[in-house]
């Protein structure tokens, strides 16, 4: 993840009500922070050779860039109103709205966005922006889902891969700067059967089946209560698909962190079934890190 000085929260903005919320929930972020905030929409309309400057006796305030250009002084007053002496700059680029984020994500802290935008399918839960940037980000990116419920942890999903393991990481920064618990989550089914064709079903220890699960857990949280030693840190092990456990977590959640892919993923998804199954049924906002290609 980018933790470069003075690196940015970036925020997607395209005039949508979800745009807005994320405006929102980015300001809080860069305050916790003590980042600048970035206000980025991308500007499609050139791309499409549609005249975005105004004609010749059109009214005040007409052409497609000045409407964009409103739409962002409206983003930038909200970060303003929502955290007061908040840093925060807004610039309109030129390009489709997935490839312009993602344009930012090589130099941002965080990349915010919501999770429907203008535009949007009807049928979609989650906006196709948003699972675009978060399959491809090359730092953090936070999608404004739900609501954060006050009092509740940072929840993070736990498998043992190197993907999770980004995952608990900046899942633990987020509990410290927040003030709250890190609740991890590790969920396991019944172990598979012999195989096709195989019958029987498969004799196993339940409770050392546990046992083993629970210790994935422990090693993917090795150090973190070194490094953050006033952090209070609780563990869920769970017998369960890993969306519905971490689902069910999301009521009661502040935020729910996920790795870009774990184990278990098919090879040909960049975004793994469990990160994108949480960006469509969490209750809470949901944070995908990606592990560095």
């Amino acid at each position: 993840m980018n933790s470069a000085n003075g690196a940015a929260v970036v925020v997607g903005v395209d005039g949508s009500e979800p745009a807005l919320r994320a405006v929102r929930l980015a300001a809080a972020e860069a305050a916790r922070r003590h980042r600048p905030l970035r206000v980025v929409h991308g500007f499609i309309w050139p791309l499409l050779r549609v005249p975005v400057d105004p004609l010749a006796g059109a009214p005040p305030g007409a052409g497609l860039r000045h409407q964009a250009e409103e739409l962002v002084a409206r983003a930038v007053a909200e970060a303003e109103a929502a955290v007061p002496g908040i840093r925060v700059t807004g610039e309109i680029i030129d390009g489709e709205a997935s490839a312009v984020l993602l344009g930012e994500t090589p130099t941002a802290a965080l990349v915010v966005l919501g999770d429907r935008g203008l535009g949007g399918f009807g049928a979609l839960i989650i906006g196709s922006v948003a699972v675009q940037v978060a399959t491809y980000a090359q730092c953090p990116v936070l999608v404004a889902r739900g609501e954060e419920h006050g009092g509740g942890p940072v929840v993070v999903g736990v498998d043992g891969s190197p993907a999770a393991r980004e995952a608990v990481e900046f899942a633990a920064e987020q509990a410290d700067i927040r003030g709250a618990a890190l609740h991890a989550v590790h969920a396991y089914r019944h172990p598979a059967s012999g195989g096709p064709g195989d019958m029987q079903p498969l004799v196993y220890d339940e409770s050392q089946l546990r046992a083993e699960e629970n210790r994935v857990l422990v090693e993917a949280l090795a150090g973190i209560g070194e490094r953050y030693p006033d952090l209070p840190i609780t563990r869920e092990v769970v017998r369960d698909r890993a969306v519905a456990a971490l689902t069910a977590a999301s009521r009661r959640a502040l935020l729910v962190v996920v790795g870009g892919r774990g184990r278990g993923e098919l090879a040909g998804l960049l975004l793994g079934s469990v990160s994108h199954g949480v960006l469509h049924h969490s209750a809470c906002p949901v944070a995908v890190v990606r592990t560095p290609d």
